[in-house]
C-alpha cells in the first residue's frame, strides 16, 4: 500500500487540516507518538472518571501482589506481569491512577510494536490506518485497561512477531536471537503464548522459502536464545512443581467433549466477530477498489504470507488443543493476535486510499475516545448502584475498615491477610500497612487452614457473607487458634457523597501470640452488626 499525502485528492476544509497535517507527520516520525500519547492520556482519564466509585480490578491487584516478592515463577501465573507491576510501583505511587497509566502505557507499547511490523510493508497513511483500525477493537482500550496476564501479551506478541519476521527474512544471528528471546518473554507473560510459537513454526514450514530458513542457523539460534531466557523459570518449575499447569487444568479443563467443541466454535466465531467493525470500515474506505483489493489478496508479498500463516495458526491450533484436553477457550485470550489480520489486510492493498477517507477514520476514532470520556461519569454513577461482579466497589473501603479493626484488636501493624481473594488483594494494596497476602497460590483451588506458625505471627481474613465456601472455611479456621476476634460489617459504595450498593463482610482476626487482644468487636450473634460507610480517599 502506498497511500500518503501525495495521493490525496479530496478537498480540504478548515476542520480537516489538523488531521491532514497529522497524517503528513507519519513518515517524519512524530505523528504515531502523538497518537499514542493521546490514547494514553485520554483513556487513562476515562478510567479515572469511570471508576471513581470503584477500585482497581482484582486482576490488577493480583498482579501487584505477585510482584511484591521477586521470583522466577508463581504457582498461578508466569511471572512477567508481576515483574512489570513491581517495577512500575517502584517508580510510581501505589494509587489507582498510576496503574491505569501502566495499563495504557502497555497498550501504547503494543501499538508501537505493531507499527514496527507495519512499516515493513507500507508508508504514510497506511501505517496510521493500521493503528486506527486496531483502535476499533476492544483490545487496546477496554481489554488493555485491566493489567493482567492477558494484557501483557498485547505488546509481547507483536514484538516477537517483528523479530521472527526479520529473522526469517534475513537469517541474521542477531534477529534470530531477538526472536527467540521475545518469544520466551511472551511465554513468561502467559503459557498461552505457546500458540504464537506454534504459529511461527507452522508459518516457517508452510512458507515457500522454508528450505532457506531451516538450512540456516536462524531457527536453532532462536531456540537456544529462547531456552536461555526461559532457563530460570524452567528451573523454578523443576524445583517447585507444575502448579501453574495444575491450576490451569483445575480451572479450565473438565468439560465434556461436546462442551469443548462448542467452546472451540465460539472461539473461532468470537475472533471473527471482533474483526467485523474494522473490516467493515476498511471495506467502506476502499469501496471503489474492492475488486482490485480482492486481486491483491491473491498476490501477497512473501513476508505478508508469513503473517497470514501465523494468524491462521493462532486461530486454528487453540481450538484443536482445547477439544483434545476438553477445556474452555474464551475468544478474549486471542485478542493480541488480531493485529496480524489488520496488518495483512491494509498492507495487501497495492493502491492509494483517498486521504479523505483516512481523515474520516482519524476523526471517527478520536470521536469515539472523546465520547467515551464524556460518558465515563455517567458510567460511574450507574456502577455506584449496580456494583461490578468483581465487587471492586467495596475493596478499598473494606481494607480501611479491616485495618482499623486490626489496630484496635492488636495495637500492631496489619501484617498478613487471607480469605476472599478480591478482599485480600485489596487489603494488601489499599491498607496503609500493606499486609502480605497469605493464601498460597498453589492452594488457591482448595480452602486450607493456615499453618499454626502463620497464625502465631498474627493473621486476618475477610469473606463476603454471601460467599458460602469462604464462610465455611472461616468457621473451620476460627476453631484452631486460642484467641480470635470475629465481627461483621457492612460496606457501602459511595460516589460524590452518594451512598450506593452495599455488601456485608465477615472478618476474622487472630492476634499475634505476643499481643493482648482487645475486647471482641460485636458479631452477628450479638445482633450488633456494624454498618461501615466508607468515604473514599482521593486516589
Amino acid at each position: 500500500m502506498t497511500s500518503d499525502s501525495a495521493s490525496s485528492t479530496s478537498p480540504s476544509s478548515l476542520w480537516r487540516r489538523p488531521f491532514e497535517r497529522w497524517l503528513d507527520g507519519v513518515e517524519p516520525g512524530w505523528a504515531i507518538p502523538v497518537l499514542l500519547v493521546v490514547l494514553v492520556a485520554v483513556w487513562t482519564l476515562f478510567q479515572v472518571l469511570a471508576y471513581q466509585g470503584a477500585d482497581l480490578h482484582p486482576d490488577v491487584l493480583e498482579a501487584w501482589t505477585i510482584g511484591r516478592e521477586f521470583a522466577w515463577g508463581n504457582a498461578k501465573h508466569p511471572p512477567l506481569m508481576g515483574w512489570m507491576a513491581r517495577a512500575w510501583s517502584d517508580v510510581f505511587p501505589l494509587t489507582d491512577w498510576s496503574f491505569y497509566l501502566l495499563a495504557m502505557v502497555n497498550a501504547a507499547a503494543a501499538l508501537l510494536a505493531v507499527d514496527l511490523i507495519s512499516r515493513r510493508f507500507m508508508r504514510g497513511d497506511g501505517r496510521a490506518i493500521v493503528l486506527l483500525l486496531l483502535l476499533l477493537l476492544p483490545a487496546y482500550q477496554f481489554h488493555a485497561s485491566r493489567f493482567n496476564a492477558n494484557s501483557v501479551l498485547l505488546a509481547t506478541w507483536p514484538l516477537a512477531t517483528y523479530f521472527f519476521l526479520r529473522s526469517f527474512e534475513t537469517q541474521a544471528i542477531s534477529w534470530a536471537a531477538a526472536a527467540g528471546a521475545a518469544a520466551a518473554l511472551a511465554m513468561l507473560g502467559k503459557y498461552y503464548s505457546v500458540f504464537l510459537i506454534a504459529g511461527f513454526a507452522i508459518a516457517a514450514v508452510a512458507h515457500p522459502r522454508r528450505r532457506a530458513y531451516f538450512s540456516s542457523r536462524a531457527p536453532w539460534v532462536s531456540a537456544l536464545a529462547g531456552l536461555a531466557v526461559l532457563a530460570p523459570h524452567l528451573w523454578w518449575l523443576a524445583t517447585n512443581g507444575t502448579a501453574p499447569f495444575q491450576y490451569a487444568l483445575a480451572v479450565h479443563a473438565g468439560l465434556s467433549r461436546q462442551e469443548a467443541v462448542a467452546d472451540a466454535v465460539r472461539f473461532v466465531l468470537g475472533n471473527a466477530a471482533y474483526l467485523v467493525l474494522p473490516v467493515f470500515v476498511w471495506l467502506l474506505m476502499i469501496r471503489a477498489d474492492i475488486r482490485r483489493f480482492a486481486a491483491n489478496l491473491g498476490d501477497l508479498d512473501s513476508s505478508l504470507l508469513l503473517l497470514v500463516w501465523i494468524f491462521v495458526a493462532t486461530v486454528a491450533v487453540p481450538p484443536v488443543v482445547t477439544i483434545a484436553i476438553s477445556s474452555n477457550l474464551p475468544p478474549l485470550w486471542n485478542l493480541q493476535a488480531l493485529f496480524l489480520a489488520i496488518v495483512v489486510m491494509v498492507a495487501a492493498a497495492k493502491f492509494a486510499v483517498p486521504r479523505f477517507d483516512s481523515v474520516n477514520l482519524s476523526v471517527g476514532v478520536i470521536a469515539i475516545l472523546l465520547v467515551s470520556v464524556a460518558a465515563a461519569p455517567f458510567y460511574a454513577l450507574y456502577r455506584n448502584t449496580h456494583p461490578f461482579d468483581s465487587s471492586r466497589n467495596f475493596i478499598s473501603a473494606a481494607a480501611d475498615e479491616m485495618t482499623r479493626r486490626w489496630h484496635e484488636a492488636t495495637g500492631e501493624p496489619f501484617a498478613a491477610v487471607s480469605g476472599n481473594d478480591d478482599l485480600a488483594f485489596g487489603a494488601a494494596f489499599y491498607s496503609p500497612d500493606h499486609p502480605f497476602y497469605k493464601r498460597p497460590f498453589r492452594f488457591q483451588t482448595d480452602w486450607g487452614v493456615p499453618r499454626p506458625s502463620t497464625l502465631d505471627r498474627g493473621w486476618a481474613a475477610m469473606c463476603f457473607t454471601k460467599d458460602i465456601d469462604c464462610m465455611n472455611w472461616m468457621q473451620r479456621v476460627a476453631q484452631v487458634p486460642q484467641s480470635v476476634v470475629r465481627s461483621e460489617f457492612t460496606v457501602h459504595a459511595s460516589l460524590w457523597g452518594r451512598y450506593g450498593a452495599a455488601t456485608k463482610i465477615s472478618a476474622l482476626i487472630v492476634p499475634p501470640r505476643a499481643a493482648t487482644p482487645a475486647p471482641p468487636v460485636p458479631s452477628d450473634s450479638d445482633d450488633a452488626i456494624e454498618d461501615f460507610s466508607a468515604s473514599r480517599r482521593m486516589r
